[in-house]
């Protein structure tokens, strides 16, 4: 009985690490997809979110797709984070900061256009 109860915990253990790797995963079978490494290079890419917010998780997912490095900040458990988000207006999550441009929203044609 426990070695049934031990084997559903780790199904759901995997599934739940998968989910939340999606977008490296995918990366490894659609290499495609990735910008150019000269893009990758010169990215400085700054993405504030929240932990429980849907679209910060689809950003994240999006960027690890095109293989795109960033620093991301959650405004609710860093103070410091929190005031550099106020800094830059605030307004909503994602907040993307890529190479200077501010994109609100989960927008993937925006952070395209200011990687380029």
């Amino acid at each position: 009985m426990l070695g049934g109860v031990l084997k559903k915990f780790l199904l759901i253990l995997l599934v739940v690490v998968v989910y939340q790797n999606w977008g490296k995963i995918e990366r490894v079978f659609h290499p495609s997809q990735v910008v150019s490494e000269q893009t990758q290079a010169k990215a400085n890419v700054v993405l504030y979110t929240t932990e429980w917010c849907g679209y910060c998780k689809l950003t994240r997912r999006f960027l690890d797709q095109k293989g795109i490095a960033y620093k991301e900040f959650d405004i609710e458990k860093d103070t410091q984070a929190r005031k550099a988000y106020e800094a830059l207006g605030g307004r909503g999550i994602p907040l993307i900061d890529v190479n200077g441009t501010l994109i609100r929203g989960y927008d993937p044609d925006k952070v395209l256009a200011a990687l380029k």
